[in-house]
């Protein structure tokens, strides 16, 4: 696939510290392809809203997710990261689009039935959540949007507005987007051996260090196999976070010992340990170097909702054209 030329899009909401899920889940992902393409990364403290109503945790948590992911390896020069919010244009495509959205197409979205089963409350951002998804992919002309196997339908409601608008109003003026389905990872496991999840508060967060990080590695669920007797490795909460770290001749290698035996769970903890301290050790080193200047990990996000903007209301002048939207001021770049 070449996407050299193509805009991609992705987002990740700020609801809290990012853990290992997340970041074999997206994050890695994430980095990786701001090397390919026009790259537009949004912070989605918009969507946020739909769980989270504390104005202070929304805002330490968009400043944590940024200094997060700049500590990472997002390169402001190499792709353009924002705050959702810097970008009013979304919100007024978000209400266009909903003018054109049946309630029954809302009504058969997996991921509303999937939330409200899982306890949360069911208003009316969660229900056309979709509808807000759809005019960020769509603001910025993107091409591809790389996205979990459990986004696929939020996607193709995207590309199905994207043909909508562009039907009633008798032309192109939406790009219809293409998915790019991220082959995810195996399910990382957290501490309990269930799903590594927020909600389960089994993680092991990305920046987690010292005392804490080896008290949830040493946690780590296993069974009772003695030590001296062989094990499969395949079973193990431990050595599927190994391999998610290691190399293939260190997962052979260590893999070589579970089969062997006389090789403890207590080993492989410490194995594990040193890998995610080697692995995340210079991202350490850069959050804690920005860290200490939080006015410039704000200017990144500004520098870049700038930019944000700019492509946003290339696209917006035209739509307000074409539905007869008038607007007498001049919005500020």
């Amino acid at each position: 696939m070449n996407n050299q030329k193509k805009t991609i899009l992705s987002g990740i909401q700020p609801s809290g510290r990012l853990h290992l899920g997340n970041y074999f889940g997206a994050i890695h992902q994430h980095l990786d392809f701001q090397h390919k393409g026009d790259a537009f990364y949004f912070i989605a403290n918009y969507h946020s809203l739909t769980s989270l109503q504390d104005g202070e945790k929304l805002r330490q948590y968009t400043y944590e997710v940024a200094l997060d992911y700049l500590a990472l390896g997002m390169d402001p020069n190499k792709c353009t990261f924002f705050a959702q919010s810097d970008v009013p244009q979304v919100l007024e495509l978000t209400w266009i689009l909903g003018t054109l959205t049946p309630v029954s197409l809302m009504e058969k979205g997996v991921s509303y039935k999937d939330k409200v089963a899982q306890g949360m409350q069911p208003n009316i951002g969660l229900f056309t959540y979709p509808v807000l998804q759809a005019a960020d992919i769509l603001i910025y002309h993107s091409d591809i949007v790389p996205v979990g196997a459990d986004q696929k339908q939020n996607i193709e409601i995207s590309r199905d507005l994207a043909a909508r608008f562009n039907y009633t109003y008798k032309g192109d003026y939406l790009r219809i987007p293409e998915p790019h389905i991220v082959e995810s990872v195996a399910t990382v496991p957290g501490v309990d051996g269930r799903k590594m999840s927020k909600s389960y508060d089994n993680t092991i967060d990305i920046f987690d260090k010292g005392k804490a990080l080896k008290k949830k590695v040493m946690s780590i669920k296993t069974n009772s196999t003695p030590m001296e007797d062989p094990k499969d490795p395949d079973a193990c909460n431990v050595f599927a976070l190994i391999r998610l770290f290691a190399s293939k001749d260190k997962v052979e290698e260590i893999a070589d010992k579970y089969n062997k035996g006389g090789y403890g769970y207590g080993h492989a903890k410490k194995e594990l340990l040193a890998l995610i301290q080697d692995y995340f050790g210079e991202a350490h080193e850069r959050r804690q170097e920005l860290s200490g200047n939080p006015d410039m990990v704000w200017d990144m996000l500004r520098d870049g909702g700038r930019k944000a903007r700019e492509r946003a209301e290339s696209v917006m002048a035209d739509i307000r054209d074409v539905t007869g939207i008038v607007k007498n001021h001049t919005t500020r770049i």
